[in-house]
């Protein structure tokens, strides 16, 4: 059948119409945001706090990992592994299609172009991040001084929890089988929170719960994993898909109320996350 110029121009207003009302296509072609679990929460949880390595280079586009994120809404999210470009675009998919609203701040300690992209004299920035539906105040970013196979770096903000402010912390050591380095990176971040009374450090520390280069940490914080310490490691909720716990939530003069591990196939790591007391 032959269509006359009018008529290819009416259909192509109206294509343009539909677009303008339904909005842009998700990653993938898909016009709508991933369906969430009918358990799924239904707004942000406001003591709730969740950690996640997002695994990169893997196959997972944004708008899974926001859909992950969205089923469990927590207050404040810390990922690593993440790409400045590609957090921005969780962030806006978490608003879009799930009406979930967050700041964000970055902690980027390199610049990557095989694993974030952009322009090859401009690549994206790669390292950390943390996600909040409260303001960020007082950012700092700290690159350690040695960061072993790749730049490594912890980054801190102050926020709202549970109504209650807190510095909330978030960091990924260096690379399995660099002890030594693992250590030093410890006792830096530990010695900055130490200067808080209040504190949550979240991130990957590559590390089993009874790695002597923990015991920095340990001897400032408790896991929100109550069956988890250096002395019980069997015990201890696996966060990985090589069944390791290397994801930790420690709390520093805050109580946990819940903790859970969930599996993700977007990732090579669990997502974790926990309930808290900050009354």
């Amino acid at each position: 059948m032959v269509f006359g110029k009018g008529t290819r121009l009416l259909a192509g207003a109206v294509i343009v119409a539909c677009i303008a009302l339904v909005g842009r296509s998700a990653p993938g072609g898909a016009l709508f945001g991933r369906s969430l679990p009918d358990d799924a929460v239904k707004e942000v949880v406001s003591n709730r706090v969740m950690t996640w390595n997002l695994c990169n280079p893997c196959e997972a586009s944004n708008i899974d990992q926001a859909s992950e994120i969205a089923t469990y809404a927590p207050q404040v999210v810390a990922v690593q592994e993440s790409c400045m470009n590609d957090v921005e675009k969780i962030r806006d998919d978490l608003e879009r299609f799930y009406g979930l609203v967050y700041h964000v701040e970055y902690g980027a300690v390199l610049r990557n172009w095989g694993r974030c992209g952009g322009a090859p004299w401009s690549p994206a920035g790669y390292g950390q991040a943390l996600l909040s539906a409260a303001p960020m105040t007082d950012p700092v970013v700290v690159e350690y001084p040695d960061g072993g196979s790749e730049d490594r770096g912890y980054m801190a903000v102050t926020t709202k929890l549970g109504g209650e402010t807190v510095r909330v912390f978030n960091t990924h050591l260096a690379e399995r089988r660099q002890e030594p380095i693992r250590e030093k990176q410890a006792r830096v971040l530990a010695k900055e929170v130490a200067r808080h009374d209040r504190a949550i450090v979240l991130g990957d520390f590559n590390a089993v719960p009874y790695a002597p280069e923990l015991s920095p940490m340990w001897a400032l914080a408790a896991d929100t994993d109550p069956q988890c310490d250096p002395s019980s490691a069997g015990a201890c909720q696996t966060t990985t898909d090589w069944q390791s716990k290397f994801d930790y939530v420690f709390l520093r003069g805050i109580t946990p109320l819940k903790h859970r591990v969930q599996p993700s196939e977007y990732s090579d790591h669990h997502l974790v996350y926990a309930d808290l007391n900050l009354s």
